[in-house]
């Protein structure tokens, strides 16, 4: 009789804990060679160049059950931003912009995650980029969940976008005429157990 209880009681443990491990949700882990972040502004109003950064780490800790618990952090390093031009992509990462060999990175930290339905969701954060931190909201929407067919592991992907004002960051040269207001678009694709 008491071995019963104890199997019981040690069943009834493994079960709770299953389930806290459940609710805690799940950690995706960013894959930097399907993450970009894309950044859009204006020329003197005649055009709207872009620049592209990936190799993009970071983790998404995504709660289907409860996806205000869901967070994430990321990590962009300047490295790897580019306008495909040289000698824009010299002053993009020099003094008058990113001094990405002072700040070698751009992050971002959610603080809450709000579900708006459908697979939209806010994602209120903290946005870093060189010494300063400032708040932004993420309007992004859940493009898929599932098992990845090449990992053969669980995998989700989002797109999200918001826009920030540069000078807020110091990187305010040339504005006006390169517009204060810049445009960001993310995609990320992320794999669960991908540091294994």
């Amino acid at each position: 009789m008491k071995t019963c209880i104890y199997r019981f009681l040690l069943a009834a443990a493994l079960a709770g804990g299953a389930a806290q491990a459940a609710a805690a949700g799940v950690d995706y882990r960013i894959d930097p060679e399907h993450t970009e972040v894309v950044v859009t502004w204006s020329h003197l109003g005649f055009s709207t160049p872009s620049a592209h950064a990936g190799g993009i780490r970071g983790v998404i800790r995504y709660d289907a059950a409860n996806l205000s618990a869901s967070s994430v952090k990321l990590d962009v390093p300047l490295a790897n931003f580019t306008s495909h031009i040289p000698k824009l992509d010299e002053m993009l990462r020099g003094p008058q912009f990113f001094e990405a060999a002072k700040y070698p990175a751009i992050g971002f930290q959610s603080t809450s995650v709000e579900d708006k339905g459908d697979g939209r969701l806010l994602i209120h954060g903290t946005l870093r980029i060189k010494d300063r931190e400032k708040p932004i909201v993420l309007e992004a929407r859940q493009n898929k969940a599932g098992v990845h067919p090449m990992a053969q592991r669980p995998a989700i992907g989002f797109d999200a976008a918001t826009v920030v004002k540069r000078s807020d960051f110091g990187v305010e040269a040339y504005a006006p005429d390169v517009s204060d207001d810049v445009a960001l678009r993310i995609t990320v694709e992320a794999l669960a157990d991908a540091a294994r």
